[in-house]
């Protein structure tokens, strides 16, 4: 049995990861994981598939409750940021599975990345039910549970792992591969192999490379740049070498037609190495993609309105804030490392925190909380 399970789980996270760019819809409502009662825990999150198939691994053991919320089959920071998972998605969950009927506490505990699009405030006042928000990552629920519901600095902050950046690359080439192959396969045959080759090497060496590149990145978010930076200039140039690599190879292999040949595959590359920069910090969980508006924001804090409750310090991603017990506000030792997720503006119940650019331009805790993220990081 354990066989099969970890043969299914390969295969789904396989499939799943390659098609990660796609919504996977899992069936909402209401789980019975291992022996819960009336007293255990209650958790909830998206209906992403690979989503709950992790957390379920992870949790392995464990004694819970769980409701899967309607995300439309996105992972649970995407669809909290893009307003996929939302106050209703939470409301209609607990309305809906007949969860209040099997617990004798009104508890309820969500992945710590939905809180850019879940309001704690809104859910206490609709339903009743008061929300903790849970570490970032699966793999620390345990460790949570046994800490009375209480996390350390580490399960609150994100991290983009090598495991991480793997699964990115992986993504990434699929896309590209099956953008690509139905036009330039039927063409050129050989080579298209080639292609799919040169889009492995650069994206896995990119991602892989991509602790590298880091200390240039933060120096350019501090100084609020985006585009045309040192540093994605940097990132252009090596993934060019990496690029290079693969044109030599394609010139010593398969060398008919080489004039003509090795200018086509130089633009080739040159056009998948642009593809790669304008996307590489996008596609981390650690920094915002330069064509997202919000980048060139920061979040302000109006120490009037602050009355210290903490939430900020329970839900940034980024570990950027520390709450001053004595006077009752709160402070950003860490803004350099700020991703304007928002989580901390939506879940703030005095309106503390905004967003403000150098050039006074401000978006206020209202329009954040009403107009969410697209694609494009417009505000719709």
């Amino acid at each position: 049995m354990r066989i099969s399970y970890y043969i299914y789980y390969g295969l789904v996270t396989i499939v799943e990861t390659l098609m990660r760019m796609f919504p996977f819809p899992a069936k909402t409502g209401y789980q019975r994981i291992g022996n819960p009662d009336e007293n255990s825990p209650v958790l909830l999150t998206c209906n992403f598939h690979l989503t709950i198939l992790r957390l379920k691994k992870a949790t392995r053991g464990l004694n819970y409750h769980l409701l899967v919320a309607n995300s439309k089959g996105i992972n649970v920071w995407c669809a909290a940021t893009g307003d996929s998972l939302n106050n209703h998605s939470v409301v209609s969950v607990i309305k809906t599975s007949g969860i209040e009927d099997k617990v004798n506490h009104k508890n309820i505990i969500l992945p710590q990345l939905a809180a850019p699009g879940i309001e704690s405030k809104v859910i206490q006042k609709r339903v009743g039910w008061k929300i903790l928000w849970g570490p970032v990552d699966a793999k620390d629920i345990l460790d949570y549970f046994e800490a009375n519901f209480e996390k350390s600095a580490e399960m609150k902050q994100v991290e983009f792992r090598f495991v991480q950046r793997i699964e990115m690359a992986i993504m990434w080439i699929f896309l590209a591969a099956i953008v690509l192959m139905p036009i330039w396969g039927p063409l050129f045959k050989l080579e298209a192999a080639f292609l799919l080759a040169q889009i492995c090497l650069i994206y896995f060496l990119a991602l892989i490379s991509f602790p590298l590149f880091e200390r240039i990145f933060l120096k350019e978010v501090e100084k609020k740049k985006a585009f045309l930076t040192l540093g994605n200039l940097v990132v252009f140039l090596i993934n060019l070498v990496y690029a290079s690599i693969g044109v030599v190879l394609y010139v010593v292999i398969y060398q008919k037609d080489y004039s003509w040949m090795l200018l086509r595959w130089c633009i080739v590359s040159f056009l998948l190495v642009l593809l790669v920069n304008m996307e590489l910090k996008g596609s981390s969980s650690t920094y915002k993609s330069d064509s997202h508006a919000d980048k060139l924001f920061d979040v302000e804090i109006d120490l009037e309105k602050c009355r210290g409750t903490g939430i900020c310090v329970d839900v940034c991603p980024r570990n950027c804030y520390v709450l001053d017990t004595e006077k009752k506000k709160i402070t950003m030792p860490r803004k350099k490392y700020c991703v304007q997720c928002s989580a901390c503006i939506v879940q703030c119940p005095f309106d503390a925190l905004y967003f403000m650019n150098r050039k006074g331009d401000i978006i206020k805790p209202e329009t954040v909380r009403k107009f969410k993220l697209n694609l494009m990081g417009k505000r719709n």
